[in-house]
């Protein structure tokens, strides 16, 4: 035993040293091959609320009444825009996702089953701002020049209960399956770690009883028969652990 610890302990010293002189990572575009390394962790960056990194201000607003029409605001809890759903998924579409970067997307692209998965020809932010820029023409036309996010909330159900149906008639737009895309992307946004951007003040845990990324849960071990009740924890802690500055 003493010698494998010992072996560890030069091991670990080893790479530690390799692991220091190394240079600094560059960016790089990758083509043809994994944009992942076996073992490789990729924490969430720290991401600021203010202001948008994709969306214009225009689609910033759809964006956010789609999501507060999707998840209204009732008496259980914030509705999708007071839950930061739109920032979510804005944080998303500027980053690896609404740029497909880790998805392959060579062709063929024919129409799948369900059980395929995304069969998609363009990466979802070309989906978002294509969708947006059909939804806010066929607003200004139908709807007596007005967008999305002045309508009142009747007509917004309506029209995103015929998107939902495929059967809007909004021209350029496959409405149907932006609007599944649009669902999805609206819950992860208000059940993600508030890390990304939405479940600002953890209003989606809080509304399930979900206890976030707490690490440890032996004080638990005393009451089992008790339910469990401590705030939850994001993976940047919660707003109760940060110290004010002196």
């Amino acid at each position: 035993m003493r010698g494998r610890s010992t072996s560890r302990r030069h091991l670990l010293a080893a790479t530690a040293l390799v692991a220091c002189s190394l240079p600094a990572a560059q960016a790089r575009t990758i083509r043809g091959a994994l944009p992942w390394s076996a073992g490789e962790a990729y924490p969430p960056p720290r991401l600021s609320a203010a202001g948008w990194l994709f969306f214009t201000e225009a689609e910033a607003a759809a964006v956010t009444a789609m999501a507060n029409r999707l998840i209204p605001p009732d008496e259980l809890g914030a509705g999708g825009a007071e839950a930061g759903c739109a920032t979510f998924i804005d944080r998303q579409l500027a980053g690896s996702f609404g740029t497909s970067d880790w998805l392959y997307m060579q062709g063929p692209f024919p129409a799948g089953t369900p059980q395929q998965g995304l069969q998609e020809e363009h990466p979802p932010n070309r989906r978002y701002r294509e969708a947006l820029a059909a939804i806010a023409a066929h607003c200004r036309e139908k709807m007596g020049g007005r967008l999305f996010h002045t309508l009142s909330s009747q007509e917004q159900d309506a029209l995103l209960t015929a998107m939902e149906a495929g059967t809007s008639g909004i021209a350029g737009l496959r409405d149907k399956s932006f609007f599944e895309l649009l669902l999805q992307n609206v819950m992860e946004g208000y059940f993600a770690d508030p890390a990304y951007g939405g479940n600002r003040e953890m209003v989606g845990w809080k509304l399930v009883g979900f206890p976030g990324a707490r690490y440890d849960f032996r004080e638990m071990l005393d009451r089992l028969d008790q339910p469990y009740t401590d705030p939850p924890v994001g993976l940047f802690g919660r707003p109760a652990w940060t110290r004010a500055a002196q």
